[in-house]
């Protein structure tokens, strides 16, 4: 599903946000830092950088980057 990064910014909450990119998202890459889990996701024509926090297994934030490249 294609989605744009500003309406992705205005999805109604958090959790929307969330489980957009857990349907939608193809996993670019991860990495473990202590109990943290960082996985990149391609959505669209943008990335969103989930944290998971290993020890309580939920999400515990989220970082969201737009690809310039795209635009070239």
């Amino acid at each position: 599903m294609i989605i744009s990064y500003y309406d992705f910014q205005n999805l109604t909450d958090r959790q929307a946000q969330y489980d957009f990119v857990l349907a939608h998202g193809h996993i670019i890459s991860e990495r473990t830092v202590s109990q943290l889990r960082y996985v990149l996701y391609e959505v669209s024509n943008f990335s969103v950088e989930l944290i998971y926090d290993i020890t309580n297994d939920k999400i515990n934030g989220m970082n969201l980057f737009e690809n310039k490249s795209h635009y070239k």
